[in-house]
């Protein structure tokens, strides 16, 4: 389970791999995708997640340098994952602050 944590560290990892789920993608379509995060962070994630072998990185030959990331077999295999705890999360909401009054 902590090899599985350590993938998943950092806040928007959870989220980059999500729109990875959907298909391959290169820096600029997850800019678009994830507007609310930043280059450096999103350039952290990419790096993290292409170290812990859940990306692969391939970059294009051309004026300007295009990279495209997509998820490996071990990548994919996080999907299932993501979707227990989206369901764990969904299933046990905690109360809003009004239902604690």
């Amino acid at each position: 389970m902590e090899i599985t944590l350590a993938a998943l560290h950092g806040r928007w990892t959870t989220l980059v791999i999500r729109e990875f789920l959907k298909g391959d993608h290169t820096f600029t379509e997850l800019r678009h995708a994830l507007p609310e995060l930043s280059d450096k962070v999103l350039s952290d994630r990419l790096a993290h997640l292409t170290g812990t072998g859940v990306l692969d990185r391939r970059r294009q030959p051309g004026w300007p340098p295009r990279v495209h990331y997509t998820l490996t077999s071990h990548g994919r295999r996080l999907g299932p994952v993501l979707q227990a705890l989206w369901d764990w999360g969904a299933q046990h909401q905690p109360p809003s602050s009004t239902e604690t009054r």
